[in-house]
């Protein structure tokens, strides 16, 4: 047999020692294993160096599953939450006790989801990490490996769906400032980063302060916009923040109009947390006039249905509900003050319960409608006029210290009558209803009272010292305000000098409610609002020329201020609602005061027309021109005497000579022409 030709490529292999199989296998393994992990990390290490964005993105991509965690840990929570919140404010009472009960379960609904949620997040991480541990300690270098490589790969993994599915859109929605070409939109928010650049650009934060800002549940739509929540950096406290508005406008190249930035008041937020809105129209109330649904409501239930005011800039339906607080009004003029005013008065109008008394340091039409259902109606800034307001509101004044003290014997008597010991709507409609002071032209009214003396209070002297009545005055309406909060009394003060002569602090700071709207710089704003309310963010200083009819009204109510654009009731309207609201007073027997005795010379003047008509009917049955008075008593079937009393009533002049008449030479009588102009 012929030796076999050699093989270069082949190794004889010498026989080896009995040695189990097994134990060969490992031993090789292991040996492979160690000359393999030079190569791994060598090429691990080189890979991460050549692409560095990788290691950003990961960091990114865990802060993202962090914050779809906490997302899904509020799950729209504490956004119903503070929505039924805000609807319990302006419910009417008998609604009140419903939503307190939808508010309650909502809560319960929200621990148990939280404990949920933190039960399974806890689960999910002991079992992940249990078994992480396990294989640290038993699965040698390679399980590490793995490990970190899947670690690494989730986070790239959110990172890059992040950046496909942008945080600021909803199923089937854009933000604004996404898709729009209009220079106006040119600095568009395409994600979260955009958003805080622009903090950055506004100089709300710094740009080493990024990454402790987060938004929280993304960047949303949010009716005719989008919104969203921020969580500055720490020690950043929200106030502060919102001061910035018109800083944020210029770096997202929006109007600041159309943009609203307030303190986080929801349930889950707290004092570093901001809400942005912004509006996809650079004009958001540039829409037409809408007319108030006052204009043909029959009636109107003041206490329960508060006031319709308009529409906030996504659109809500806003009321107003003035029981319990007083509201001042200002602004610059022509820019929808007494229009706000009239739509308060136009609710009060259309319920009989409401007392309504009217002070206008100006003369006009603008509120002689009200004259017909005001108890007081007083018009005018000359002294003699300042004098008639201070005694109106003395007398006021005392009328609501009476009524306190019948609450405090009903409290006594009757305590289930005044089971909170103030006015209830039961008591409104059995004669203690609302009391609503209307004080028009308020800088005309101080200016007058500033040239008007009058004595100190309380001096009794013969010779009393006489002072300026201004400060006199201003003391007079913050008590009426102070003394008539609780048993229904409330003051609407309108005025067009938003200045510190024009609202002085005594009486804006008895104001619970507060009303601004347009005016030319921030320290005016702060005069009307209040400084707290413009550091938080209310800018009636940025409305724009063409902003007529918007208003900021703070209510000092947790959830800040609101920007609105009022409904409209013209005056022709308001004309009919004030006789609409006569009508309900006489049919109710409410009417009073000013109303009632113009309304009983308005009917006495009927009847002195009728009988004036048949004087002249008389004569026209004679066939003549004139006629002796003892000729027309008989005619009449009267009394001389009774004859000359009513001819006195209905404004004839005593009967006079009226030449030859019945044989006579000159007998006293009436002439068809006296009686015709009377």
């Amino acid at each position: 047999m012929s030796a076999a030709a050699p093989h270069p490529h082949l190794t004889v292999v010498p026989d080896q020692p009995a040695t189990p199989l097994e134990g060969v296998v490992i031993e090789k393994t292991k040996a492979i294993e160690k000359a393999a992990l030079p190569s791994l990390l060598g090429a691990a290490v080189n890979h991460a160096k050549g692409n560095r964005l990788y290691l950003p993105m990961v960091g990114r991509g865990y802060r993202n599953l962090g914050r779809h965690w906490v997302d899904r840990y509020s799950d729209d929570y504490p956004h119903t939450i503070k929505a039924v919140r805000r609807a319990l404010r302006e419910a009417p009472v008998d609604k009140k006790g419903e939503l307190k009960k939808i508010k309650k379960d909502l809560r319960a609904e929200y621990r148990k989801h939280r404990l949920t949620h933190l039960g399974i997040t806890g689960a999910w991480t002991l079992a992940g990490g249990t078994g992480l541990a396990v294989g640290t300690f038993t699965g040698g270098l390679m399980f590490d490996l793995a490990a970190a490589l899947g670690i690494y790969l989730t986070g790239l993994r959110h990172a890059i769906s992040d950046e496909e599915t942008p945080p600021a859109i909803e199923a089937g929605h854009t933000p604004a400032a996404v898709s729009s070409g209009n220079a106006a939109d040119r600095a568009e928010v395409r994600g979260e980063q955009d958003l805080i650049s622009a903090l950055v650009k506004a100089d709300i934060i710094t740009a080493a302060e990024q990454a402790e800002t987060r938004i929280i549940g993304g960047i949303r739509r949010d009716g005719p916009g989008w919104s969203a929540r921020i969580e500055l950096p720490e020690g950043m406290p929200a106030v502060k923040a919102t001061t910035k508005l018109a800083n944020l406008a210029g770096a997202l190249r929006k109007k600041a109009s159309q943009i609203e930035f307030k303190p986080d008041t929801a349930e889950d937020g707290h004092e570093g947390m901001v809400t942005l809105w912004v509006g996809d129209n650079p004009n958001p109330f540039n829409s037409p006039k809408v007319p108030s649904e006052l204009i043909t409501a029959p009636r109107w239930h003041f206490w329960r249905d508060g006031i319709p005011l308009g529409g906030d800039a996504r659109q809500a339906r806003q009321n107003l509900h003035l029981v319990w607080s007083s509201i001042l009004v200002g602004g610059l003029q022509d820019y929808g003050k007494s229009y706000l005013a009239r739509l308060i008065a136009a609710a009060g109008a259309l319920d009989p319960t409401v007392r309504i008394i009217v002070i206008t340091g100006k003369k006009g039409p603008d509120w002689a409608p009200l004259k017909k259902i005001a108890h007081r109606f007083i018009a005018g800034s000359d002294p003699e006029t300042i004098r008639e307001v201070f005694s109106t509101m003395t007398t006021v004044i005392d009328d609501m210290q009476a009524r306190g003290d019948e609450l405090d014997r009903l409290f006594e008597e009757e305590p289930h009558r005044v089971p909170e010991g103030k006015v209830t709507p039961e008591l409104a409609e059995n004669g203690m209803g609302p009391v609503l002071l209307i004080v028009e032209e308020l800088q005309e009214l101080l200016g007058g009272a500033a040239l008007t003396k009058m004595p100190v209070p309380d001096d009794d002297s013969d010779r009393p010292r006489l002072v300026s009545a201004k400060p006199l005055l201003v003391d007079l309406f913050a008590r009426f305000n102070r003394v008539s909060r609780f048993v229904l009394g409330m003051g609407v003060y309108i005025t067009q000098r938003p200045d510190s002569t024009g609202v002085p602090t005594e009486l804006r700071d008895v104001c619970v409610k507060r009303a601004c709207f347009r005016t030319k710089t921030r320290e005016s704003s702060e005069m009307v609002l209040g400084e707290m309310a413009v550091a938080a963010g209310a800018s009636p200083h940025a409305l724009l020329e063409s902003s007529k009819g918007v208003v900021v009204i703070e209510e000092g109510a947790e959830d800040g201020y609101r920007t609105l654009r009022g409904d409209v009731i013209d005056l022709p309207d308001f004309v009919q609602i004030c006789e609409r609201g006569r009508q309900l007073r006489i049919d109710d027997g409410a009417l009073s005061g000013d109303a009632l005795q113009r309304h009983r010379h308005e009917a006495g003047a009927g009847t002195r027309k009728a009988f004036v008509a048949n004087c002249l009917r008389a004569m026209d049955e004679r066939q003549v021109d004139r006629i002796r008075t003892e000729t027309l008593a008989d005619a009449l079937h009267l009394t001389v005497s009774q004859l000359k009393a009513q001819m006195s009533s209905a404004g004839v002049p005593e009967p006079s000579g009226i030449g030859p008449t019945d044989g006579l030479q000159n007998p006293r009588g009436y002439k068809r022409e006296t009686l015709a102009s009377a």
